[in-house]
């Protein structure tokens, strides 16, 4: 009795399928990435250290309410004025002595910050506070800080703060980094950004 040959498998084109099959998945698929709000946290102070006393002069507070509605130091504001209100805060310069400040260009109001380094922008929101409106608050602080540090590098080095960061952190720029590092902190020393968000309300 003759003995069966066993059937052999056509492996020519598998090769082929699995690189459509590799293609289709590079094509297809999606790869998520975390996004959020850049913050530097401030460092760890030890339980017994007790914390600065802050004038309320030093303090700017922003309330967003359920309707999404802002109370700017206990007035009401429409979001496309807090930027402006931010700077007028941060720039002020009613310092004297050791807390002057040497280029602010504010109204000096006695009743507002004395400096940069000592203004404090504190944000509350509610629970019901739309998520929008949420990041559209802290783009217009951010943005206020961002103007003096842009206005002040320019004044200092003759590029804004946004370009030097932006320099910084490309891979192909070809300048001295460890230089512009060096401009960069000198700047956020200047103007740091101190944005405070204090606990939700219900």
């Amino acid at each position: 009795m003759a003995k069966r040959s066993a059937p052999e498998v056509n492996a020519g084109s598998m090769a082929d399928i699995a690189f459509l099959l590799l293609i289709f998945f590079l094509v297809t698929t999606t790869i998520e990435t975390d996004s959020g709000i850049s913050r530097k946290l401030p460092q760890w102070q030890p339980e017994d250290v007790e914390p600065p006393v802050i004038k309320q002069r030093n303090i700017f507070t922003v309330e967003v309410n359920s309707n999404n509605q802002l109370l700017v130091e206990e007035e009401e504001m429409d979001l496309s004025e807090l930027q402006e209100a931010a700077v007028e805060f941060l720039d002020n310069g009613a310092g004297a002595g050791d807390e002057a400040c040497s280029f602010c260009q504010g109204a000096k109001d006695p009743a507002s910050s004395v400096n940069p380094q000592k203004a404090i922008i504190s944000l509350m929101n509610n629970r019901g506070t739309e998520y929008g409106t949420y990041i559209a608050v802290q783009n217009e602080l951010v943005a206020a800080y961002n103007q003096l540090r842009d206005r002040e590098a320019q004044r200092m080095y003759g590029m804004t703060f946004t370009q030097m960061e932006k320099n910084y952190n490309d891979p192909s720029f070809n300048g001295d980094k460890e230089a512009l590092k060096e401009k960069i902190d000198i700047v956020q020393d200047m103007i740091p950004q101190k944005l405070s968000e204090a606990e939700p309300r219900s």
